[in-house]
């Protein structure tokens, strides 16, 4: 990792740049695939999968059958934790029901709003290099809680043309059916746009690698919604002397082995603390079976000192990580501090695992320096809000007059018209 000793402000935006390919390449490679699988579609699903995945494969639909083998293969122990993350996924999501808000705004004018499901969406669940499996419980409980009509999962299939069991015993846990062997920019793309196994979907969910990204920001432009913009893990650790450095060092790491376009980032208030935590994550290092991984990604990382906590906390906003983890005595006024961040992790115990998997928040977040400008994922995210207004004869001869002077002032007649004709019936009545 690269070391900073109190970086000029003016610095920060080079030094702490994420690792990401300039979206125009992406682009190139992604839009002719789009557009194959919006022309062949199941045919060029499977033309992908035998290209990327390097697998034939015959159904695209994941059987009954598969399903039922694949809860076989999963072992007891994981279907224990995985139903002790539903439980508490659940609950924290079920708490976000709002209910229905009705109002009299003044004499006769009744205003309502109520969220309403959105009917058919998509859920991508990466299956590289990792399995994803949390991620059909981050996806599918809040889209059953909200009373999605219709949802389908895809997924990449493995050289045998499978999809990791663990994956499918989670899908049928929270009721997904339609599963699909597709993964990368052309799964996106059959949910965009529906083929013959793939029905077209009003929003696609879920993380993904920076191709997965571009195909989902360039479905936007074809009428479909998206969560965010999620691409390459991250994680920013903000610690003091506080701090266990093993601890943090094993947080970072946690992201670093996401992947190789992963990045991660450490500020701490001294150099003593940086070089014990840098000094405990080349430990930890060497105990990990994804180290190839987690040490490509920690070249793209920066550890920074930053002495003034204010400045601290100004980077971190800046910055805008995915994950934030704050391990600092002051705990309470630094989170009070934070307004850019996807989700935060709070004290020494709480690593940023617990987030991923069980603790009930959803792991599904904007990356990339979204987090200044999206949420993560949450039931919200699979509602639309629908405003209604009822308004009686007595609060139109109330209301009605404000309504036409402003109509008038902006030089639109036949809206001051649709209130003048009715304030005519009424006083004729």
């Amino acid at each position: 990792m690269k070391v900073l000793v109190n970086p000029n402000k003016n610095t920060w935006k080079k030094e702490l740049e994420r690792p990401v390919q300039k979206m125009k390449e992406i682009e190139k490679i992604v839009k002719p695939i789009m557009r194959k699988v919006k022309r062949q579609g199941d045919k060029a699903l499977k033309k992908f999968a035998l290209e990327y995945d390097h697998v034939e494969i015959d159904h695209l639909l994941v059987s009954r059958d598969e399903i039922r083998m694949a809860c076989q293969e999963v072992s007891q122990e994981l279907k224990d934790a995985l139903l002790q993350a539903k439980e508490n996924i659940e609950k924290f999501h079920q708490l976000q029901e709002t209910p229905f808000l009705i109002t009299e705004i003044m004499e006769g004018v009744t205003c309502m709003r109520k969220s309403v499901p959105i009917q058919k969406v998509g859920l991508y669940v990466p299956g590289g290099t990792a399995p994803l499996f949390s991620t059909v419980l981050m996806l599918g409980i809040p889209a059953n809680i909200a009373g999605c009509e219709e949802i389908v999962l895809c997924s990449p299939p493995n050289a045998e043309g499978k999809i990791h069991p663990a994956i499918l015993y989670a899908a049928d846990l929270v009721g997904i059916n339609r599963i699909v062997k597709s993964g990368g920019a052309q799964a996106i793309a059959a949910m965009a746009y529906g083929t013959q196994s793939v029905p077209k979907v009003d929003k696609i969910f879920g993380p993904g690698n920076q191709y997965v990204t571009a195909a989902k920001q360039l479905a936007t432009k074809k009428g479909v919604a998206i969560d965010m913009p999620a691409g390459p893990s991250e994680v920013l650790v903000y610690a003091d002397q506080s701090a266990v450095p093993e601890f943090v060092a094993a947080d970072l790491l946690s992201q670093a082995e996401h992947g190789v376009d992963s990045q991660v980032v450490l500020v701490c208030n001294n150099q003593k603390l940086c070089k014990k935590i840098l000094k405990a994550i080349e430990a930890q290092l060497e105990t990990l079976p994804r180290q190839k991984i987690a040490k490509k990604a920690l070249e793209n990382s920066v550890a920074v000192v930053m002495e003034e906590q204010e400045k601290a906390i100004h980077l971190i906003n800046e910055y805008a990580p995915e994950h934030l983890i704050i391990s600092v005595e002051n705990e309470e006024e630094v989170v009070d501090s934070i307004f850019n961040a996807g989700s935060v992790f709070i004290g020494n115990f709480t690593p940023e695992s617990a987030g991923d998997y069980a603790s009930g928040t959803n792991h599904t977040l904007p990356t990339n320096g979204y987090a200044k400008n999206y949420s993560g994922v949450s039931l919200d995210s699979f509602l639309k809000k629908i405003t209604y207004q009822k308004i009686t004869a007595e609060g139109l001869k109330k209301l009605g007059p404000a309504i036409e002077i402003m109509a008038e002032n902006e030089h639109l007649a036949a809206h001051k018209q649709a209130v003048s004709i009715r304030l005519e019936y009424i006083s004729k009545q």
